[in-house]
């Protein structure tokens, strides 16, 4: 049964899901591949592991979007919990690379269900109660929380072992418990929005037949629309420029510091810092579309280009102090800048086809952190680590090319599903 519930009731659910969804990830994320390590894996079988987890979510990342898109929101969501539960206590128990293959299988599924249903969900919700509503404000406190939630998971991750005698699994543990608090939060925050939609394996089994047509229906949308097609593209440099600094973050560090050991502690640093810099980023995102006169791309360009500067930044800095004030600082500049994409997406799609939308961005993220980590690693190993730094400028200089060719007219104004200057698709 569909409830209608206010803007502000909505924000507010999608801020504590969205903080309680990213909290177990930040928990589990410092440990994992230590874990895999401490028991017997090789850095080789830990590559093959996660690539199991890439190529699984790159294959479902469309079809689950549809999936939501058709059967609702909510039942996609309890049963990405449900997986990514799964996968979180599958890996307490690997102790071989089969059953830490299967452990990141259940968690790139329960990813690639996950990655559009809740923001879609919100947005829904909110031109529900209340057409044409800016969901730019909402959006950019999720991401304050899903910033807070990795930050805040990264150091309860990282101390809990030295706290438990060593033992690594116990953050996975912590892990697997939050999943199923953010697991009930789902089920009882998350409520149907629009027309009741039959339920049962009837249901399930009319909404999987609708995926190919959904996924085939916001492919054709995205393929013959302008801004779509270039906030797809802005996704897919943005992959790119991040698993640049996640590859080559650590090594730069540790040459700043002298010592790998040293390094690792000092980059973990630099990562949580950056996770809260991006939580506040994220709140600065209406104060920056502001400062740009209310143009969301004129905005997201003026972003861009500081964060060219700042990845840039890293590769020329003379310390760790200063490398690591200029990562932070471009997490920031981005996490400041992804609502207000957003924002220019959701006015582009309809309720209908929200979720696969969210999820062809995602999957163009993917794509362009699989690109990243095959190029930049061979442009580091043959012109040093300040080159492939650079190359990742040279992407963020292309965002903010991109930004500033989206339309003035789709960026000014909030578009609600079947406005006329909605793209919609047959």
């Amino acid at each position: 049964m569909s409830r209608e519930l206010s803007v502000r009731a909505a924000t507010r659910r999608f801020v504590v899901l969205t903080g309680l969804r990213w909290l177990p990830v930040g928990i589990s994320t410092p440990v994992t591949v230590l874990l895999a390590s401490d028991r017997g894996l090789s850095p080789a079988d830990i590559g093959v592991a996660l690539a199991v987890y890439s190529v699984v979510t790159l294959v479902l990342e469309l079809p689950t979007g549809g999936l939501a898109d058709a059967i609702g929101h909510r039942p996609v969501l309890l049963l990405s919990g449900l997986l990514s539960i799964a996968g979180t206590l599958t890996l307490v128990v690997a102790d071989d690379v089969l059953l830490f293959a299967v452990a990141w299988a259940l968690l790139g599924v329960g990813r690639a269900l996950d990655s559009g249903p809740l923001e879609a969900w919100y947005v829904d919700a909110v031109h529900a109660a209340a057409p044409g509503a800016d969901v730019t404000p909402g959006l950019s406190r999720a991401g304050a929380a899903d910033g807070a939630g990795l930050a805040l998971g990264a150091v309860l991750g990282g101390l809990l072992p030295s706290l438990a005698g060593g033992a690594l699994a116990a953050s996975l543990l912590l892990a697997a418990g939050l999943g199923a608090v953010s697991l009930a939060g789902v089920a009882l925050l998350v409520v149907p929005v629009g027309p009741p939609r039959r339920g049962g394996r009837s249901a399930l089994r009319a909404g999987l037949r609708e995926v190919p047509a959904v996924v085939g229906g916001t492919s054709r949308l995205v393929v013959r629309d302008r801004v779509l097609r270039r906030l797809l593209a802005i996704s897919a440099l943005t992959g790119a420029v991040l698993t640049t600094l996640e590859l080559l973050g650590p090594l730069h560090v540790a040459d700043l510091v002298g010592s790998r050991t040293e390094g690792s502690a000092a980059f973990g640093i630099v990562i949580a810092v950056s996770y809260g810099a991006g939580a506040v980023g994220a709140l600065l995102a209406p104060a920056a579309r502001r400062l740009a006169r209310g143009s969301a791309a004129r905005a997201a360009a003026g972003l861009a280009l500081l964060g060219a500067v700042t990845v840039g930044g890293v590769a020329v800095a003379p310390g760790v102090v200063l490398a690591g004030v200029a990562f932070a600082g471009f997490y920031l500049l981005h996490a400041a800048a992804v609502p207000l994409l957003q924002q220019l997406l959701h006015a582009r799609t309809t309720s209908g086809q929200r979720s696969t939308t969210i999820s062809a961005t995602s999957l163009a993220l993917m794509l362009g952190g699989l690109a990243g980590s095959l190029l930049v690693p061979r442009l580091a190993e043959a012109a040093g680590i300040p080159a492939g730094f650079a190359a990742g400028a040279a992407a963020v200089l292309a965002i903010a090319v991109l930004s500033l060719g989206l339309r003035p007219r789709d960026d000014g104004a909030v578009t609600t599903p079947g406005a006329p200057e909605a793209v919609t698709a047959p």
